[in-house]
């Protein structure tokens, strides 16, 4: 079967925008496309090709109904007989259109990108939980992050829906995490083997140049041509604990901006107005650029440059990453890919799988130190030593993190999906 160019077909909540999945995403079909297989998406939202998308609003964790249901599904121990209802109803449109899917695209090969492995859809989980079960269509779940991560979903009134489907114990379905935590845990809470395949970047192929599209970029952001380009390339959610950048920020005591390219995300805006405030408690200039980077260049509507993360990074000084909690660090390959030294925290998937294989960052456990501030400092006062941690870095990871590594896995995983 694996000698036969494939149609697969890419499942989640949505294709669109700069999150991880969605980024991700279009790197494993860069792969399979390489390979010669031809991929195909469903999504709630999607910004791929109409001819090789199907859209299913329900599918979007923020259709009206999905959030109704999800209200009424976590941070309470008991579910109306109503919600179950909306959730048979949901889990019904959303096979149907799955159904139609795997028909109209005649897809040989599912790839189900976290929505199997976090709740923020219920009803889709399930619904492609039993699809797999009637089809015995060859599936790889491929992991980003599971709800035992997520104190939000400690309390809920979803045990079943859970159990049956975040994520479902299946022999045609593979199972794929991104470090090795994951699949210490998934085995450990469900029994469950895994497949180890971390986030890449296009490490054999490096990036061009900035060019004269963003050479404006720094009179945009009305920085001065002293001042130095933090840059905070995250959205803007709790565990991204963007209060230490601005702490940073705070005592380096350089003329400086913090900029963070992404908007809030699906956890609400409290988060954002407390940044606010907090910068100006700490006397800290933040940009919040969400309209003004995206992760391609573009024209808004009134046709003013939107910048790509690309110049975002290329133009600042320091990439900051103080996260608590990361599924891999999305973030810490890009400014390796972009050759931009990191002041990061220590989170747990860094110092397990990435911290062993040498990359030289500014790095801190709980909260920015005096040791923290003085290294930032003489970094940055030091642009020789800079050109060296970042080329080192760079060149970890195209031995690690690159395409060539990915295409190994995913060569692999085809086959094992195809065994008989």
């Amino acid at each position: 079967m694996t000698n036969h160019k494939l149609h697969i077909g890419f499942v989640s909540t949505r294709f669109a925008g700069n999150d991880g999945v969605s980024l991700e995403t279009a790197k494993w079909a860069k792969i399979f496309t390489g390979l010669g297989h031809t991929c195909f998406y469903f999504a709630g939202e999607s910004d791929l090709p109409s001819d090789r998308s199907h859209v299913v609003p329900e599918a979007h964790f923020d259709h009206p109904l999905v959030k109704k249901v999800h209200t009424d599904l976590f941070d309470d121990y008991r579910r109306s007989p109503q919600t179950s209802e909306i959730v048979r109803e949901l889990w019904g449109t959303l096979k149907r259109g799955l159904v139609e899917f795997l028909k109209d695209f005649g897809i040989k090969l599912l790839v189900v990108e976290n929505a199997m492995a976090i709740p923020m859809n219920v009803p889709l989980g399930l619904a492609l939980t039993e699809l797999i079960s009637e089809t015995n269509i060859p599936t790889i779940a491929h992991h980003h992050d599971f709800y035992w991560e997520r104190t939000r979903y400690a309390v809920n009134a979803a045990e079943d829906y859970i159990q049956a489907a975040f994520p479902p114990a299946m022999s045609t379905i593979h199972h794929v995490v991104i470090n090795s935590f994951a699949a210490k845990q998934l085995a450990f809470r469900t029994g469950m083997s895994s497949k180890y395949i971390p986030n890449v970047m296009d490490f054999d192929n490096p990036p061009l140049d900035s060019d004269e599209y963003a050479e404006d970029l720094r009179e945009v952001l009305e920085l001065e041509r002293d001042d130095v380009f933090l840059l905070q390339p995250t959205r803007i959610v709790p565990r991204k604990r963007i209060e230490r950048a601005i702490e940073l920020a705070h005592w380096l005591e350089m003329p400086c901006a913090l900029i963070i390219s992404h908007g809030a995300g699906d956890e609400g805006y409290d988060y954002h107005a407390y940044l606010k405030d907090y910068a100006q408690m700490m006397s800290v200039r933040v940009i919040f650029g969400e309209d003004i980077f995206t992760y391609e260049r573009q024209r808004n509507s009134e046709g003013k440059k939107i910048y790509s993360l690309k110049d975002a990074y290329q133009q600042s000084d320091l990439v900051t990453y103080p996260s608590s909690i990361e599924g891999f660090g999305n973030a810490f390959l890009e400014a390796i890919y972009y050759r931009r030294p990191l002041m990061m925290s220590s989170y747990d998937i860094f110092k397990a799988d990435i911290s062993p294989k040498g990359f030289q960052v500014i790095v801190f456990d709980e909260f920015i130190t005096k040791r923290t501030v003085e290294h930032t400092i003489s970094l940055l006062k030091n642009p020789s030593q800079i050109q060296k941690i970042v080329e080192n870095n760079y060149e970890l990871g195209k031995k690690y993190y690159s395409y060539t590594v990915l295409r190994k896995h995913l060569s692999e995983l085809i086959e094992q999906c195809f065994q008989a």
